[in-house]
C-alpha cells in the first residue's frame, strides 16, 4: 500500500536527522515508529478515559468516595502502570 504523507519542513528535518544518526534506516521507520507512539498514546487515553466514565458511573450509583481513597487508588494504578512497562 502506498500512503503520502506530507510534513511541515521541521518535521521532515528531523525525519531526517532520525535516519542521518542511524536510529532509523529509513524515512519509513521514523513514521511507523510515530505512529506506533500515537497509537499507545490513544489507547492509554482511551482507558484513562473508560476508567473515568466508569468511576462517574460508581459515584452516581454509590455517592462520593472520599479523596484520600481516591488518591490511593490513583497512586496503586500508577505504580501498576510504571511496573508493567
Amino acid at each position: 500500500m502506498t500512503t503520502h504523507v506530507h510534513l511541515t519542513p521541521e518535521q521532515e528535518h528531523f525525519a531526517r536527522s532520525c535516519v542521518e544518526s542511524g536510529r532509523f534506516h529509513n524515512l519509513n521507520e521514523v513514521v511507523r515508529s510515530a505512529l506506533c507512539l500515537l497509537q499507545e498514546g490513544e489507547e492509554r487515553r482511551a482507558r484513562f478515559q473508560a476508567m473515568l466514565d466508569a468511576v462517574r458511573e460508581e459515584t452516581a450509583r454509590d455517592g462520593g468516595h472520599a479523596l484520600e481513597d481516591v488518591m490511593a487508588e490513583a497512586d496503586r494504578i500508577i505504580q501498576e502502570a510504571s511496573c508493567a512497562a
